[in-house]
């Protein structure tokens, strides 16, 4: 049996449980200023597969992550989903229903809809090459935060690098699989459709990978969040707030039926 996520963080409680799904390179600690706000139920903010202390996988499909994140769920127990980028399309994919799990609403944030054949093809080469070893920590944690779009918006000293480097023989590496860069485009629509759960697209006003034009094509009631860019969560938690508010209402809806 593959072993399970690392959870970076987990407030243990009842329900509803709030699944936090960080994107691509990044780790569970991304949700720290989030975390801030208290929720009434459980809260799970895992590493996904191949990123900080979670174990790899043979292959990175959305499917096969999903199901990694879902060995740490209960069935039978009621799920909110804010997933952010990869994170978003992970979400979204476990409301199918296909898991085991009640998904009662998801939230994806920033998730990347349109792709050319150029950026797959960059990505399914990063993926292809082979980790690198820094000489210095320094030099790892300067990459780690390249690689997970944190740069700039997290200090090399903050405490939420130390999960995306570490030390190996010969020098740091950094804490992403590479080839989790290869699990391509998601098809954001049908997974809309196969969702059995209240589902909401989001995205900074200034989001360059999730512009608003993009948003609103898949959805048209979708939330553009004023002032903030693709690292919604890291720039400013404090607007997802309402966000958690109208998923909480919508997961004690369904408890009460």
């Amino acid at each position: 049996m593959a072993e399970r996520p690392h959870l970076a963080r987990h407030v243990t409680g009842g329900e509803p449980v709030l699944l936090l799904l960080h994107g691509l390179g990044a780790t569970g600690e991304v949700w720290q200023g989030l975390l801030e706000r208290n929720w009434p139920g459980e809260v799970l903010a895992p590493d996904l597969p191949g990123h900080g202390r979670s174990p790899e996988l043979p292959e990175y499909t959305f499917e096969s992550m999903t199901a990694a994140v879902a060995t740490l769920l209960t069935p039978g127990r009621q799920v909110v989903v804010l997933g952010h980028s990869l994170g978003g399309v992970l979400g979204l994919e476990l409301a199918s229903g296909a898991y085991g799990i009640d998904v009662t609403s998801v939230c994806a944030v920033g998730i990347k809809l349109r792709w050319s054949e150029e950026e797959l093809s960059r990505a399914a080469a990063l993926a292809a090459k082979p980790a690198r070893v820094f000489a210095t920590r320094d030099e790892a944690v300067d990459r780690w935060l390249k690689v997970s779009g944190l740069a700039g918006l997290v200090a090399p000293d903050s405490p939420r690098v130390a999960a995306g480097v570490a030390e190996t023989d010969g020098g740091w590496r950094v804490r992403v699989d590479q080839r989790a860069f290869g699990v391509g485009a998601p098809n954001v629509p049908a997974l809309l459709d196969a969702a059995k759960a209240r589902t909401m697209l989001t995205a900074g006003e200034h989001d360059q990978m999730c512009p608003p034009e993009h948003l609103h094509e898949v959805m048209p009631d979708a939330v553009v969040l004023p002032g903030v860019g693709h690292n919604v969560h890291v720039e400013n938690p404090l607007i997802l707030w309402p966000i958690l508010d109208r998923l909480l209402a919508s997961a004690t809806a369904h408890l009460g039926q």
